[in-house]
């Protein structure tokens, strides 16, 4: 039950919509950003070779992990963005399934999971482009190209995503020539090549992991979106064949063409390697452009959406209200700023330290979501779903079982550094929660105004009232169920 309080809750009022001359996000640019949120191409999977023993656990992972990770996690966002088609995402699920308490963890959880994430595009971009670079010269220009990038995603989200049409078209391009020339050289018995000796279990895992996340990240932006009930079932299940293709396509052509004795040279930006032996020089060059303009749409896509759920929290009045501030192209610029300023601080972390860190927090947030999920369907399951995944409750519960046996052998396998750091992250998310609470209370600083003038609201009421801006209602006094 929820009551007047000074507590972060779900608001009650009406978000601010973004100005109506702004275009919204139609199929093809959300299919691109989702693209870009879970994969933007092969650049990465390399390691997954090297740390798997050889190529047969890594097609094998990318063949049947889909199925059992991406597809369950992709089906619950098309059922839950379609039912609360809101900025916000996955902290608006929360607040209607649990209350604005682990709502605002789970955002916290996920906001510094997706910035840590995107502090290695800049750092990665500059890989490409050199590795002698100086520390002035390196942290000069990675402020510079955060800058650029920052200054893109302020332009608006409609060019967000007719960029990210641009340059999946570009990422994923040399590939198709990459794969055609490899046919006469592949030998299909080398995709069948394994050693236990060399297998990495932790990093094998992590690896694929990443490579596989961030299915939900675009609920974030659902208001952003044109006809969000219709367009984001069609975006995911769009999005989940060009992932799985733009994974297994160039794999297939690199390691059933180069000599498996080569296993232990996939690593990170081995693909131009690759593609140097296969087309020669201008095929690798032409990877190594692709692999950094992919860079470039990791962090645009990355970025929309860490920026757009910090303007639904503030929406939904549990951070400040400068975070809902929109510019005049309709983007979130304080929130924008924020996300940048962590980017830039976190980017000297190491890459494996990173991985490790964003994948157990963003493993605790998705454990959270297939929960609420599941008390969703059992507690409100008359609540309106445009898609809907059509199985009963049961069926509700079973979806969710392969991936959480996923994420909690990730976790396990996480360093004693992991366990220790996202210890820290997830005690000052209860902290934070409870300052912010109390400056809400002192009025010390402006938050949106979430008071609910009656007892007895529940929050999945709350949180529609959120979705169909019936504020008024509340304030003329009309009777409002009580969700349990």
């Amino acid at each position: 039950m929820v009551s007047a309080s000074a507590e972060p809750s779900p608001a009650t009022n009406t978000p601010t919509p973004p100005p109506p001359s702004r275009p919204r996000l139609s199929v093809l640019p959300l299919i691109a950003l989702i693209f870009y949120d879970v994969s933007g191409g092969p650049f990465g999977v390399e390691d997954s070779v090297s740390a798997g023993g050889g190529p047969l656990l890594s097609l094998l992972g990318f063949l049947l992990l889909p199925l059992l990770w991406s597809l369950p996690e992709a089906l619950i966002t098309a059922e839950l963005a379609s039912a609360f088609p809101t900025n916000g995402g996955y902290v608006v699920w929360i607040s209607a399934a649990f209350g604005p308490f682990w709502a605002f963890q789970e955002g916290f959880w996920k906001w510094t999971s997706g910035t840590l994430d995107n502090a290695l595009y800049p750092v990665l971009f500059l890989d490409y482009i050199s590795h002698s670079l100086s520390f002035f010269s390196r942290f000069s220009s990675l402020c510079f190209i955060t800058s650029v990038l920052t200054y893109l995603n302020y332009r608006g989200l409609h060019l967000v995503g007719i960029s990210a049409v641009v340059l999946t078209v570009f990422s994923l391009s040399p590939f198709v020539a990459m794969a055609l020339l490899s046919v006469p050289k592949i030998r299909p018995g080398r995709w069948i090549k394994f050693d236990k000796k060399k297998l990495d279990l932790r990093a094998f895992f992590n690896s694929m992991f990443w490579n596989l996340n961030y299915w939900d990240k675009a609920s974030t932006l659902a208001g952003e979106v044109d006809d969000p009930t219709r367009t984001f079932p069609k975006a995911i299940f769009g999005s989940i064949f060009l992932v799985v293709l733009a994974y297994l396509i160039p794999l297939l052509a690199g390691t059933g063409a180069l000599d498996e004795s080569q296993t232990d040279k996939w690593t990170d930006g081995y693909f131009s390697t690759v593609g140097l032996i296969i087309g020669g020089k201008w095929l690798q060059i032409w990877i190594q452009a692709a692999a950094a303009m992919s860079n470039m749409g990791l962090f645009e896509a990355e970025m929309s959406c860490d920026s757009f759920q910090l303007l639904g929290m503030s929406e939904l009045g549990m951070i400040p209200s400068i975070f809902s501030k929109r510019s005049k192209y309709g983007t979130p610029t304080y929130s924008i700023l924020l996300s940048a300023t962590g980017i830039i601080i976190l980017s000297f972390m190491s890459f494996q330290q990173i991985i490790e860190f964003l994948n157990f927090l963003y493993a605790l947030g998705m454990l959270l979501e297939f929960l609420a999920f599941i008390k969703l369907r059992f507690k409100n399951p008359d609540l309106e779903r445009p898609y809907e995944i059509p199985l009963g409750k049961i069926g509700a519960v079973l979806i969710c079982i392969p991936p959480s046996i996923l994420l909690i052998l990730v976790m396990c396998l996480a360093s004693r550094t992991t366990f220790l750091v996202s210890g820290i992250v997830v005690f000052l998310g209860f902290v934070l929660y409870f300052i912010l609470g109390k400056l809400k209370e002192k009025k010390w600083v402006d938050f949106v105004d979430t008071t609910l003038e009656k007892d007895g609201i529940g929050e999945e009421v709350s949180v529609r009232l959120l979705l169909d801006g019936k504020k008024e209602e509340l304030d003329e006094g009309i009777e409002i169920d009580k969700v349990a």
